[in-house]
């Protein structure tokens, strides 16, 4: 059985804490039912688990929606102290959404991008505008609209705070997602490409405002991972 798993801090350059509840999430019951290829085959997932130290659960999917997604992501989402999982979940008809599991099953979902065969791509995690909530960043279609949207979770709900057109994170057919968050000592930064692939560029958030600077030409993704280990 092929599966997709990952034992992920989303938290950029931040240290990882131990953890007493999920310690794992894992996508499996493999499926070529949607067949976007977006990650470079057919093949994407019907079911989360996720794993605590005593317990498995697994959710699994209707037929019309697909985990499209490279890896399950760990983030205290809700600032409780324990960690949530963040995926990509893909309505076959609407297209895909961001969403929150924890150990009971999904508990927030942004809206579906709204046609089939359009998908987002996750930058990461922090608290981006300083407010105490913590905050989701995302693409929304990288290949086609690339604008960068930023979610606050907070009651219960993901609930957008800022948008700004013209970045990208993903080409494709790659299996990977070319972005993260790092934190240098000036607060967490959005390490993405331009829209164009120009350049990387560092965006923040200043209460409901993007700003983004450049930091070097674009050449491989590799020029955004050595931005993300704090060399520019």
């Amino acid at each position: 059985m092929i599966l997709r798993s990952a034992i992920v801090l989303f938290m950029g350059m931040m240290a990882a804490p131990v953890y007493a509840d999920i310690v794992s999430a894992t996508y499996s019951d493999p499926t070529d039912r949607y067949r976007h290829a977006v990650l470079g085959d057919a093949i994407e997932y019907g079911s989360l688990i996720v794993k605590t130290p005593t317990d498995t659960h697994k959710f699994q999917l209707p037929t019309d929606h697909v985990f499209e997604d490279t890896q399950p992501r760990l983030a205290d989402v809700d600032a409780d102290g324990t960690p949530e999982v963040i995926v990509i979940e893909t309505d076959m008809n609407r297209g895909a959404a961001l969403a929150v599991y924890d150990k009971t099953g999904k508990i927030a979902e942004t809206p579906h991008i709204g046609t089939s065969h359009r998908w987002l791509a996750p930058i990461g995690v922090a608290d981006f505008n300083g407010d105490g909530v913590i905050d989701i960043a995302y693409i929304d279609r990288p290949h086609l609209a690339k604008t960068l949207r930023i979610v606050s979770y907070k009651d219960g709900k993901l609930t957008e705070i800022a948008n700004k057109q013209g970045f990208s994170n993903h080409k494709i057919g790659w299996d990977f997602i070319a972005s993260g968050v790092r934190n240098c000592g000036a607060g967490p930064e959005m390490i993405l490409a331009r829209g164009d692939w120009s350049e990387v560029v560092s965006v923040t958030l200043t209460e409901s405002q993007i700003k983004s600077r450049s930091f070097t030409p674009y050449v491989t993704p590799e020029s955004i991972m050595s931005a993300l280990n704090c060399q520019h």
